[in-house]
């Protein structure tokens, strides 16, 4: 019964840590949307997109604690990262020059 209990513990701190890790996204981008995907065994990736165009994103142990932590964090949440929630991702000279040395081999 204690191993449960420490468990639950321990995925209620990752829970917590998530959501603050948003909200503090979210502030700094003015607002933020979110997608929660799964990753395999490594769990859930959480891809944030803030109101100005900004973007991250963080993993999750598991696919619930992603969702608990979006839903703690108040963000909207999409179910796909489709066209239109794509379309709201802002990308510098940065990201262009790293896919283009992905598609070159760099």
């Amino acid at each position: 019964m204690a191993d449960t209990q420490q468990v639950d513990a321990r995925a209620e701190r990752k829970v917590s840590r998530l959501a603050h890790q948003i909200s503090a996204f979210a502030k700094a981008h003015g607002g933020a949307e979110g997608q929660v995907a799964h990753i395999g065994e490594r769990g859930a990736r959480i891809v944030l997109v803030g109101e100005d165009g900004g973007w991250g994103d963080l993993v999750a142990p598991t696919y619930a604690i992603a969702e608990q932590a979006v839903a703690l964090s108040g963000i909207t949440v999409h179910e796909d990262f489709d066209g239109e929630f794509a379309a709201k991702v802002t990308t510098g000279p940065y990201e262009w020059k790293r896919m283009a040395g992905i598609q070159v081999g760099g």
